[in-house]
């Protein structure tokens, strides 16, 4: 009988490669040699083991913590308006269908892990499959996805700052406030002292969503006509183009994108074969949270809500539910920011204890990189000024392939085992073709949606300019 073939790291950890199979390039991952480590001195070996221990104390509860302070944020707060374009229908059975997908490549993702304990991030992975060109590609793609979604929380920290204080201050004097606080929150660089801020992130997006229907509702009531009267459909709204129809779905998109950070995550846990709880307690949460907000708050609204959804609470109230949103917009944008970090921080320093961020060197170039990333970050929420379309764009190009097409490959080049013609490998086939379909289809076609509607937008005037001190839209 042939015997599977294992590839030990420095850290004798094993991957197990299946009988037949062609062994994955696991050269240029990030790693300790222990001839390296032995050389180093007294000094340099403490500073080595302090920073093991510094990232290695993730448990799969504030894995779990973690995982909603960076999924559960922006998203939810544009479903309503999704909603409303999808109708209720497509729109329940949307959320709810590409939520069981999302848990589904999530664990495939996971599972990765789990048989290559070297790869640490997500371009990792994609050296495993696609050699150096799918490390380069996923490298370049999950970082601009980071300063992506960390521009979308400067831009709805200056939306949050203009409705809270109802100021003629310029809104991109709002725009660099949120980004300052983005970086300071940004400073601590492991993920379990981020998930400490997790509760408090959690607790205020469920508030400010708890905030946002009762005020919808009590406001709806006292509408003439009372909530009978308001304009909400069960399907899709009239003359629908396709450009919004598929802003809409990839907005729907956009709240699944987890597994992108999922590599990262997983790197701090010392039980790693503990992310299934994590991910199934965050996937059922989110299915719950995003279907319920989008489409209570749109029954309650009518056509006429408006993303964020938070802007739909009345006069008052919005300004309630941002202030209370605060948190969970720069929490949450945050993370982002320590993901983009320590990819970049561990590719410079790999063969370094400075990549444990625990020494003065460490801390210089670590303030460093995260200081460009907001910068970065900034210049993209002014350049697309705009909630919808920068949700948009950023699902189209990237969260399509992180939470779907790369997840199906992975399956097929890495996870697969036994023969093609069995049962088990015939329906998971299947389901990963689907999540690969999902996922080319929304990077074409979600592509071409958003680049129209920025287009078509500044064409119209409707929207501020760029660095323009008007209100964001």
């Amino acid at each position: 009988m042939a015997s599977s073939t294992d590839i030990s790291d420095s850290d004798s950890k094993k991957v197990t490669v299946a009988p037949g199979a062609e062994k994955p390039d696991v050269t240029g991952l990030p790693q300790y040699d222990g001839d390296l480590v032995a050389e180093m001195s007294e000094r340099e070996r403490t500073v080595y083991e302090h920073g093991i221990q510094k990232f290695n104390r993730l448990g799969w509860k504030r894995l779990t913590i973690v995982l909603i302070v960076e999924a559960i944020a922006l998203g939810s707060l544009s479903l309503p308006s999704t909603f409303a374009t999808l109708g209720m229908v497509a729109g329940v059975i949307c959320t709810v269908g590409l939520g069981l997908l999302a848990i589904y490549t999530s664990y495939v993702v996971g599972q990765v892990k789990l048989k290559f304990p070297l790869v640490h991030h997500y371009p990792d992975a994609g050296k495993l499959m696609f050699g150096r060109f799918g490390y380069e590609l996923i490298n370049v793609m999950l970082i601009l996805q980071l300063l992506f979604l960390t521009g979308s929380h400067t831009l709805t920290g200056a939306i949050a700052w203009i409705d809270i204080t109802q100021s003629d201050v310029c809104s991109v004097v709002f725009a660099v406030v949120s980004a300052i606080i983005l970086l300071i929150l940004a400073v601590p660089p492991s993920f379990t002292e981020m998930a400490i801020l997790g509760y408090v992130d959690f607790a205020s997006i469920i508030i400010a969503i708890g905030i946002t229907i009762i005020a919808t509702g009590v406001e709806s009531s006292n509408a003439p006509g009372g909530l009978s009267g308001v304009n909400w459909s069960a399907w899709p709204k009239e003359d629908i183009s396709f450009t919004d129809a598929f802003i809409a779905l990839t907005n729907i998109i956009f709240a699944y994108s987890f597994a992108m950070c999922q590599f990262s995550f997983m790197d701090e846990m010392h039980t790693p074969q503990d992310y299934v709880k994590s991910i199934w307690a965050l996937g059922i949460t989110e299915i719950l949270i995003y279907t319920l907000t989008g489409a209570i708050v749109y029954a309650f609204v009518g056509q006429d809500v408006q993303s964020p959804a938070l802007l739909s609470a009345g006069h008052l109230m919005s300004r309630v539910a941002f202030g209370v949103a605060l948190p969970v917009i720069f929490i949450s944008g945050s993370i982002n920011t320590v993901v983009a970090g320590r990819v970049v921080h561990g590719r410079i320093f790999k063969d370094s204890p400075i990549r444990f961020i625990n020494t003065k060197m460490g801390w210089i170039t670590w303030l460093a990189i995260i200081t460009v990333g907001t910068v970065i970050a900034f210049i993209i929420a002014e350049v697309i000024p705009f909630f919808n379309d920068l949700l948009s764009i950023s699902s189209s190009l990237f969260i399509s392939g992180f939470t779907f097409y790369f997840p199906a490959f992975m399956w097929f080049m890495l996870i697969r085992e036994g023969p093609w013609n069995s049962r088990h490998n015939l329906m998971l086939g299947a389901l990963n073709v689907c999540c690969m379909l999902i996922g080319f289809l929304t990077l074409v076609a979600g592509t071409y949606s958003s680049v129209k509607d920025i287009v078509d937008k500044y064409n119209e005037g409707t929207v501020r300019g760029v660095f323009s001190c008007s209100k964001p839209a």
